[in-house]
């Protein structure tokens, strides 16, 4: 092998050691379920069963946009309407009583009706395949990435309903990065302090980092891509890029890196400056 070559490889490897090991130690501090408030996961907590957490899921995860004083709110007010099991109330419900239920209801541009017609789609896939998670694993291959899995579990989600879901479960087809798709799919597959799992027929290695303005500038500012838009391919690089790190679970670091950016205690630019990575470049 050419000596060039090999310094490149050397330089690579020790660039990904620093990281690693600078990742690993984020995740030790704050990968820890009393830095999760104020974030809509906190919800999934209340649910022991399965089926109750994926409905819960889809709940939290469709409404998390906005203000999160806004969104827990708008999460609480939805899930007090559906009694101690969220999943029987959903499996049983129909149309109009969804509508009824949802009368009034808002939270910033997603309607009652709207976020009704998604409920009642959720409720006629967990009745035609006996759960969420069936029907995402209906769609999945040996060997495929998430694409294909997802846009069949948007495409069916939408077929349940009776109408387009565009805003509230976006379809990786159309180019979106489906960030709170790829939330909600973190917290139903992986199993650790924060995240609560469920899903066990899912591979974490098929995770997508959910990737919001925050993560696509971290991702950016890792080099993992370059692409200025937050879409579906920035979020495979990003991705792509982790993978390396974890091969197994991708977005193992997605939870500790977030909280770089909404907590007082933590600062993205110091993380990145401690980082060093152009030190260890040269010194490596």
């Amino acid at each position: 092998m050419p000596q060039e070559e090999t310094e490149t490889l050397r330089e690579a490897h020790v660039v990904g050691t620093v990281l690693k090991d600078k990742l690993d130690a984020l995740y030790a501090r704050y990968n820890r379920r009393r830095f999760v408030h104020p974030d809509p996961l906190e919800f999934l907590y209340r649910y022991e069963d399965a089926d109750d957490r994926e409905v819960v899921g889809m709940i939290a995860s469709s409404l998390a946009y906005g203000r999160v004083a806004h969104i827990l709110k708008s999460v609480r007010t939805v899930l007090g309407l559906f009694g101690p099991s969220p999943a029987s109330f959903l499996d049983r419900a129909s149309r109009r009583e969804l509508l009824d239920a949802l009368a009034g209801f808002e939270h910033r541009f997603t309607t009652g009706p709207e976020l009704a017609a998604l409920l009642y789609g959720v409720g006629r896939v967990r009745r035609r395949h006996g759960s969420l998670a069936k029907c995402f694993e209906a769609g999945m291959d040996p060997g495929e990435d998430l694409l294909a899995p997802l846009s069949a579990f948007v495409a069916e989600l939408a077929a349940a309903a009776g109408e387009p879901l565009l805003h509230l479960v976006p379809s990786p087809e159309r180019g979106s990065a489906c960030k709170r798709l790829n939330l909600f799919l973190r917290w139903m597959v992986r199993r650790d302090a924060v995240d609560p799992g469920g899903w066990d027929g899912v591979p974490r290695s098929m995770l997508l980092v959910p990737l919001d303005t925050h993560m696509h500038r971290v991702g950016r500012a890792l080099g993992f891509t370059k692409r200025a838009q937050a879409d579906w391919r920035a979020a495979a690089e990003v991705t792509a890029a982790f993978k390396t790190l974890a091969p197994d679970d991708p977005v193992r670091y997605d939870f500790a890196l977030t909280r770089l950016g909404i907590r007082g205690d933590a600062d993205m630019g110091e993380f990145l400056a401690g980082l060093n990575l152009q030190g260890a470049r040269q010194h490596g």
